[in-house]
Formats: structure tokens, C-alpha cells, sequence
């Protein structure tokens, strides 16, 4: 999801449904420090589950604005709606001109069924 904030365009971040489905069931989420500032790239947060640990890193640069407390008590919050109530952080995004390089789903999709 994406909100205009007072410096740019906030958005809430955390892994896809797709992502959550090859992982298995998960078991714990690594929170960031909120204020905490990620170029594009660098890993935010890493999602375990009983299968293995995923690292998950930002597409775009941005500062940590708030993160999902529910995920410290109910990670499964990934698996149940990995794309709406399992976000991970809310990050500020700090170079709006890397949204460019970003997929839309319809484009995440079919990459995914190219694979």
C-alpha cells in the first residue's frame, strides 16, 4: 500500500505472497530499528520460517517509519495475507525516482509464470 507522506511517498514493505508460499510456515520476523535508513538493496529484515531463512532487502532507498508489532507475537501474519496485513515496515522512501525500476504485479505475475 502507498500513501503520499509529508517529505515523498510512504509505502508499507514485506515480502509476496509468492515468497510466503516458498518459505512455509513462518516462524519468526526480524523487525528493523524504526528511523533506521536503507539504501536500495540492503537487507531490512529476514523472515524465518521452518524451512529455511529468507533475507529480505529493499527495492527502493528509504527511512523506517513504522514496523508490524504484530509480527513479534503472530509471525504467521506472513502466511495468512503476506501482501496486506503481514507487511513488515513502513518505509519513507527517500529517491522516488527508483520507483521506475520497480515491476507492477501484473509484471511481477508474469514474470513469475515465466519462471
Amino acid at each position: 500500500t502507498q500513501s503520499t507522506g509529508s517529505s515523498g511517498i510512504n509505502a508499507e514493505y514485506g515480502i509476496t505472497d509468492h515468497a510466503q508460499a516458498a518459505l512455509g510456515d513462518i516462524v519468526y520476523v526480524d523487525l528493523p530499528d524504526v528511523d533506521a535508513e536503507f539504501d536500495v538493496g540492503e537487507e531490512v529484515s529476514s523472515v524465518e520460517s521452518v524451512k529455511a531463512v529468507g533475507d529480505v532487502a529493499l527495492p527502493v532507498s528509504g527511512i523506517v517509519k513504522a514496523v508490524n508489532d504484530a509480527l513479534s507475537d503472530t509471525p504467521t501474519l506472513v502466511n495468512q495475507s503476506a501482501e496486506d496485513g503481514g507487511w513488515i515496515c513502513e518505509i519513507e522512501l527517500t529517491d522516488t525516482s527508483e520507483l521506475d525500476d520497480l515491476m507492477d504485479k501484473a509484471a511481477y505475475d508474469a514474470f513469475l509464470e515465466s519462471e
